[in-house]
């Protein structure tokens, strides 16, 4: 951003699964951290290695250079952003704003007008990667908003990413997240179907997945999820009730744009049942108990 990290406030908003390592690596890198999330004591471990604990969001964002919020839900976002003690009645001109959320894009775009209007910057910047990615720092984070934006914070998305893309206009980012998910979707019924098949087949599906994860069946859900499938790991990275809640935003945003999505509509039916049986706090990879 043109200046040495440790004279630049970062603001964090939401330390859950993937927010405490993505905060971590922001941390480390020698930017002055502050912290705000529901419960103080997810803040502990962070806070011990030096950042600072905010106790009102408002707090936050009157003292930070740049926010990123990484939260559950696009209600939780809306909250943030526009309640009165909000991230956009209290933020400081200038601030850029970055919502890494997977949330709607029609709210990604309202979020970045009102910050305009207040002569703030914003981008929605979604991620790929589950929490495994974002201890790595490998994540994919597809973003949109303004490119001079983007290539500003770059040096901070870097810190928690790998394949960071800049898609577009305001929006762009969640709705690549929304085919992202939409071809995850699909793919983690195929992997379910064939672990289950090589199961039924008499075969060792541990063999089997030597042989298909490097071939054209290859996908980051057949050869990180798959064996997880296999050992009856259903431990979450990602909870199935957030992936239901991002098929959701897809299915709406593609009914409104008049696209079919069948593959997306079965996998919504089948985690659908999951949330029903009581698994929503499971691992996506659970989907293959139906499987079983």
């Amino acid at each position: 951003m043109g200046v040495e990290p440790d004279a630049i406030v970062v603001g964090f908003v939401g330390i859950g699964v993937m927010g405490q390592s993505m905060a971590r690596h922001v941390l480390s890198a020698g930017y002055r951290l502050h912290l705000f999330t529901r419960t103080k004591d997810s803040a502990k471990t962070l806070c011990a290695q030096g950042a600072i604990w905010e106790e009102s969001l408002a707090n936050l964002a009157k003292i930070s250079d740049v926010i990123i919020s990484m939260v559950g839900l696009p209600d939780d976002v809306q909250q943030i952003y526009f309640d009165d003690d909000g991230i956009l009645n209290h933020a400081k001109k200038g601030a850029t704003i970055i919502d890494m959320t997977t949330s709607r894009p029609d709210l990604a775009i309202r979020i970045y007008d009102a910050a305009k209007q207040k002569e703030m910057n914003a981008l929605d910047a979604p991620v790929s990667g589950g929490d495994l990615g974002a201890k790595n720092a490998s994540l994919s984070i597809m973003v949109g908003g303004d490119k001079d934006i983007f290539d500003a914070v770059l040096p901070i998305l870097k810190l928690m990413g790998k394949n960071i893309v800049f898609q577009g206009e305001s929006g762009s980012g969640q709705s690549t997240k929304m085919a992202n998910q939409i071809a995850i979707a699909s793919g983690m019924v195929g992997v379910c179907e064939a672990i289950a098949y090589a199961k039924k087949a008499g075969l060792d599906p541990e063999t089997v997945l030597k042989s298909i994860g490097q071939g054209a069946a290859g996908s980051w859900s057949l050869n990180h999820l798959g064996p997880k499938m296999i050992a009856g790991d259903f431990d979450p990275g990602f909870y199935i009730k957030h992936f239901v809640k991002d098929m959701n935003i897809a299915a709406a945003a593609s009914s409104q744009m008049g696209q079919r999505t069948p593959g997306l509509d079965l996998a919504l039916s089948l985690y659908g049942k999951m949330i029903k049986g009581g698994d929503g706090n499971l691992g996506t990879q659970a989907l293959f108990k139906l499987f079983k």
